[in-house]
């Protein structure tokens, strides 16, 4: 494989309904898309997954931007390489901004696919073509708001609910959802709110029967979870110090948590995600792939690293209408009414880019050629 051109594009895309987590709330998306192109004329997409400012991780939106346009772009166009699993090494003169390098990489995994005519999702070593679905309901402006919402997704078929909570948001709230709805498949997500401090608070969550407690201490931590894990009966998830198969197997060793939340972008693509799944599925960790409010690109990549063997809990890959008027990709991402998704036969990622509506959604654009 050889790339010839890189092109960047930033779209502004509305949300159905805020999103509001500990960091705040959201109302439209600022997405990096990235269409990578090789010599033949194939072409590959993928989505820089990073959040409009730095509060989910240092990567955000004008700087993963600078760069791919300026380091990474440059690195990979032109070069030779055997195939998209080998591109991740092209920038590993980089350190850290995984998510622009996934929007370089998971491109090119999209290309290649493409090229040889089979499913992204098969060409990843997926075995699980039918996934598991969840749904993320961030912070509501009233817990009746928030119980109309969850009885909305699980008429909807989703298996599984994570709601956001934090300090402010989280025992009552939680009580009320299980005296309205019993023993559904629920998690809560703390977006890093709490300290050891709130240790009694957090073990009073216990009784709730959670799934998992995502991520409820600082973004960079594994020691005071793992003294944290080690007092809760609740399976505490980690999200944001995952950041190589290195951190995982840290975490691992550490008991720093029992289950992994692995998002495709925070890891920087699907050879890294590949690995972190092997690595957990050989020492009995579960995974489940986390969304960013993706757009139908990032969402199909999800879906396409989803249906490797060891993600076996119910992923944030829901339906694009949950957060679209409209996608970027035809047909939308549609859930089954059993709460799943069927990964597409077609070649690559499976879905068409709607470049009408992306051009119409674009706010400025940049190729990088060789």
């Amino acid at each position: 494989m050889k790339i010839k051109s890189i092109e960047l594009i930033e779209i502004n895309l509305p949300l159905v309904h805020f999103f509001e987590t500990s960091f705040g709330r959201t109302y439209e998306r600022r997405i990096i898309l990235t269409r990578v192109r090789d010599e033949a004329g194939g072409e590959g997409w993928g989505e820089a997954t990073c959040g409009e400012t730095p509060s989910y991780s240092e990567e955000w939106t004008d700087a993963a931007w600078a760069v791919i346009e300026r380091i990474l772009a440059p690195m990979v166009i032109g070069a030779e390489v055997e195939r998209a699993a080998n591109v991740w090494d092209l920038m590993k003169q980089v350190r850290g901004n995984r998510m622009a390098k996934a929007a370089i990489e998971t491109a090119c995994w999209d290309l290649e696919a493409k090229k040889i005519g089979v499913p992204l999702w098969r060409h990843l070593g997926g075995e699980n073509r039918e996934i598991a679905c969840g749904v993320s309901i961030g912070i509501q402006d009233s817990v009746e708001q928030l119980l109309e919402k969850i009885r909305t997704e699980l008429d909807a078929g989703y298996q599984r609910i994570k709601i956001k909570i934090s300090p402010r948001w989280d025992y009552d709230v939680i009580k009320r959802v299980r005296e309205t709805f019993g023993d559904i498949l629920l998690m809560g997500d703390a977006n890093s709110a709490y300290t050891l401090a709130d240790l009694d608070k957090l073990k009073s969550l216990d009784e709730f029967g959670l799934m998992m407690l995502e991520q409820p201490l600082p973004h960079d931590d594994i020691i005071d979870h793992a003294k944290l894990q080690a007092q809760l009966k609740t399976p505490v998830c980690l999200d944001e110090p995952i950041k190589s198969p290195e951190d995982a197997r840290k975490a691992i060793e550490l008991k720093s948590g029992k289950i992994i939340n692995l998002k495709n972008g925070r890891v920087g693509g699907h050879s890294e995600s590949k690995r972190i799944e092997a690595l957990c599925r050989e020492n009995g960790m579960p995974v489940w792939c986390g969304g960013m409010l993706e757009s139908g690109v990032g969402r199909a990549h999800n879906i396409a690293i989803s249906t490797l063997r060891g993600y076996t809990l119910p992923g944030d890959v829901s339906a694009s209408k949950r957060y679209w008027h409209e996608d970027v990709i035809e047909p939308a991402v549609e859930v089954t009414p059993e709460g799943t998704i069927i990964a597409p036969d077609a070649p690559g990622i499976g879905f068409e880019v709607n470049r009408r509506r992306i051009d119409k959604l674009t706010v400025r654009r940049a190729e990088i050629n060789g």
